[in-house]
Formats: C-alpha cells, sequence, structure tokens
C-alpha cells in the first residue's frame, strides 16, 4: 500500500476558498478520489496547510488516476483557480509497512 501526501501551502487566509474549490473539484469529479482518502487541515505547525491523502495498492494503480485526473476536461482550468491560492507545495509518497 502506497500513501500519496498532496501538501499545499496557502497563502494567508485563503483556506476557505481553497477548501471549496476542492469541494468542487471532487464534486464534478475532476478531482479523484479512491476509497479511504482523506483531506487534512493543519492544527498545529505551519499554518494554512491542506493536505490530500491518497490510498493505492500501487504506484501503477496512482499513475493512472493521475493521468485520468490532468487529462479531465475542467482540470486546467480548475488548477489555474486553485494554484492562484497556493504559496508552494509538495508531494510525499509513502510505502505503508504495518
Amino acid at each position: 500500500m502506497y500513501i500519496i501526501r498532496e501538501i499545499f501551502y496557502l497563502q494567508f487566509g485563503r483556506y476557505r476558498e481553497a477548501k471549496t474549490l476542492v469541494d468542487e473539484g471532487i464534486q464534478k469529479k475532476i478531482l479523484l478520489q479512491p476509497a479511504g482518502a482523506r483531506i487534512l487541515t493543519d492544527f498545529t505547525g505551519e499554518g494554512y496547510r491542506l493536505i490530500m491523502e491518497l490510498p493505492y495498492a500501487t504506484l501503477a494503480d496512482y499513475e493512472a488516476d493521475l493521468k485520468k485526473e490532468l487529462g479531465n476536461n475542467g482540470w486546467k482550468e480548475w488548477y489555474e483557480k486553485f494554484k492562484a491560492l497556493m504559496r508552494y507545495s509538495e508531494r510525499e509518497i509513502l510505502k505503508q509497512v504495518l
């Protein structure tokens, strides 16, 4: 099992806008959500983070979903709005061992 963790560091005060866009992306199936996916926000540490945790059995499964997501007709327009709210982002790919 792999956990893909997309961490978005938001501009100060832009959380609500980012959360609204994520909700829209999920509703319109622009953002794929595999079973067990979680959307998190920070409680401590560096503030204004939005974290998407996506579980996949294999990295090939993740790659296939990523290809579908990026190929979605509405993705590019949605992403332009979403990235305007970011300071920066990072991705972690973790392997679950227990």
